[in-house]
């Protein structure tokens, strides 16, 4: 029983601490994952706390998951591990039966699992730490107090260190899709064993008083224009796998609305690419751009903050791109990247950019 028990801990102990690893590396994407719960929710008022709730969620994973390996406090470890792993399957059981969210964010961008996965994992934690809990008097700790104490405050300090590291600048692991090496003309493209929807387009017409429902393809032969338009819906016949392309909203405009990407991704010549979602007045963009000029020919802004850009930029070529797009391209406001064509050479946030 002892050695069962023990590989009991040991897997939920570590399986926290894998899991608060991969989200402290990126606690932004976290943050984005809250906000698409809270908005499907229609809770989009706490989107603005949401990157204090990642950073202390993944805190909260993490030392948890040590003091379990460490036994100390290891009953009430267990109660807060409890309470997290009953949260986590409300949350994977509502993304799997729900199918409002597509991923529920448990291993971060670099793993992602499946509603269905997640929900099954979080499952069988669940009764792992029910096991464990149950039986808590069976193990027992010779590790002393201050030492239990000392373990736990240098994890505190060093996960709360490498979160704030990584928003200051990049992630340790880059898992997105545009990452350094990528081509995004290749990222955008379906991969070979994706199988999309098939989608069947639902008319609704009135006439005479009477409802008629059709598809453009079975229109009835005595169509005219006495049939009045009432609406029309998408209706999924025969649901794909799933499987997505790696990047698809990758469109940068003019400021004149004009689709530019193509062009763009057909320079000759190395360029910057400046992404900013928002522009904050606050950076010391003149060193930022001073250097990016001194090196490269072709710069552009991206942002979707496009008032704030022209004002404050007016010598400058920007371009205006989607918020979601962004925030995935780039976690660090302003980050640079380095493009050969449509290939990513060089990510860098501008707190590094401006030591070099």
């Amino acid at each position: 029983m002892q050695n069962f028990l023990k590989i009991l801990r040991w897997t939920v102990g570590l399986l926290f601490i894998f899991s608060g690893l991969i989200k402290a590396n990126d606690p932004l994407g976290l943050s984005y994952k809250m906000q698409e719960f809270f908005d499907v929710w229609g809770m989009s008022f706490l989107n603005d706390y949401t990157l204090g709730l990642s950073f202390l969620m993944n805190l909260l994973e993490i030392v948890t998951g040590l003091a379990l390996l460490i036994k100390y406090p290891y009953k009430q470890t267990l109660w807060i591990l409890l309470v997290l792993i009953i949260f986590f399957s409300f949350l994977t059981g509502y993304a799997l039966f729900s199918g409002k969210i597509k991923t529920c964010g448990c291993f971060g961008d670099c793993i992602p699992l499946t509603p269905k996965t997640s929900f099954i994992k979080d499952i069988l934690l669940l009764l792992a730490i029910v096991i464990l809990l149950i039986n808590h008097k069976k193990v027992k700790t010779n590790l002393h107090k201050a030492w239990g104490i000392l373990i736990i405050l240098i994890g505190t300090f060093g996960v709360g260190y490498g979160q704030y590291y990584v928003l200051q600048h990049l992630p340790f692991i880059d898992c997105l899709p545009y990452k350094v090496g990528k081509d995004i003309v290749e990222q955008m493209k379906l991969p070979a064993n994706a199988i999309a929807d098939s989608i069947r387009l639902d008319m609704e017409f009135e006439k005479n008083g009477k409802i008629f429902q059709f598809d453009p393809s079975s229109f009835p032969a005595d169509f005219d224009s006495t049939y009045i338009f009432k609406s029309r819906k998408e209706v999924v016949v025969v649901k794909g796998n799933g499987i997505m392309a790696p990047i698809q909203d990758f469109t940068l405009n003019t400021l004149s609305g004009q689709d530019t990407t193509d062009a763009l991704f057909s320079t000759s010549t190395p360029y910057a690419l400046v992404f900013a979602g928002q522009i904050d007045p606050t950076i010391s963009w003149n060193v930022l751009l001073e250097k990016l000029h001194n090196k490269y020919k072709l710069i552009y802004i991206v942002t979707a903050d496009k008032d704030r850009a022209t004002s404050s930029f007016p010598n400058e070529t920007i371009l205006i791109g989607d918020i979601t797009m962004i925030k995935t391209a780039s976690r660090v406001w302003p980050s640079v990247f380095i493009m050969n064509g449509s290939t990513i050479m060089s990510k860098t946030a501008y707190t590094d950019y401006l030591i070099k």
